[in-house]
């Protein structure tokens, strides 16, 4: 295990160096271009953001939109998808419109919500709430649907109600769909607060990009990107640490198989 844990690192390690000679690379070939800037001065421009205070208020902002609008929406698909999975009348009645709705980019959705919810906090938020329930829901349903259904018939052989097979059946088979519901939703979100935050905000990595172009700033550009892609892998490790701990039994199994 540790053999393997090490291996990892040193492939890591060895990604991380070629991107950042690549991006060295490009940055050299373009010379005076306004488009990339060189890692060190990006590195330089996070040191002095830090130092100056001024980064933080930015990543605070946008993760405290990201989380709230996330666990919002993820929370009210979970219900929403098991009633949709379990119940044939509530499948039939909102499946239709929930596929046909996930058919339209949430960024459409902006425009009305900042007409009926102004420009501020709540806006941005009801935005990735749609975002996050939408992918959510979806995924969650289709787990659902999936159950292995001999498991099912088995549980109702041994004399199971239906809400035993409910609870014991279906909600752990599901499982595995409703980690990786959230880690779509998460990243559903990353990307809707960003287009959010665009269209209007006193504090936000969104914000801070669309400032900096306008002085073409290429680090600040630059460093907004890259913190929210570590914000993105950050919520991704949190995620399968979490899928491992509530999925082992899986692992186990293709093990002994």
């Amino acid at each position: 295990m540790k053999k393997k844990d090490s291996s990892k690192l040193i492939w890591c390690a060895v990604s991380v160096t070629l991107f950042l000679l690549v991006w060295q690379a490009v940055a050299m070939t373009s010379g005076g271009s306004i488009v990339m800037a060189r890692p060190a001065a990006v590195f330089r421009k996070l040191i002095e953001k830090i130092a100056d205070g001024t980064l933080w208020p930015h990543v605070g902002s946008s993760l405290f939109r990201v989380i709230v609008g996330f666990t919002i929406g993820f929370t009210c698909s979970i219900p929403v998808a098991f009633l949709m999975g379990w119940y044939g009348p509530v499948r039939n009645l909102f499946a239709p419109w929930v596929q046909f709705i996930r058919n339209i980019p949430p960024l459409a959705y902006i425009p009305l919500v900042i007409l009926g919810a102004g420009v501020g906090e709540k806006a941005k938020i009801i935005v990735i709430v749609i975002a996050s329930f939408l992918v959510s829901v979806v995924t969650i349903y289709q787990g659902v649907c999936n159950v292995d259904v001999t498991l099912i018939k088995a549980a109702r052989v041994l004399g199971a109600s239906s809400k035993d097979i409910f609870l014991t059946v279906v909600i752990p088979a599901s499982t595995p769909f409703i980690l990786v519901a959230a880690r779509l939703g998460l990243s559903s979100s990353l990307t809707t607060l960003i287009a959010a935050e665009l269209t209007g905000a006193s504090r936000g990595l969104g914000m801070m990009i669309q400032k900096a172009q306008s002085y073409y700033d290429r680090e600040t550009m630059l460093l907004g990107i890259l913190v929210i892609g570590v914000i993105g892998i950050i919520f991704e490790r949190i995620v399968y640490f979490l899928e491992r701990r509530l999925t082992g039994w899986q692992e186990t199994q293709g093990q002994q198989k």
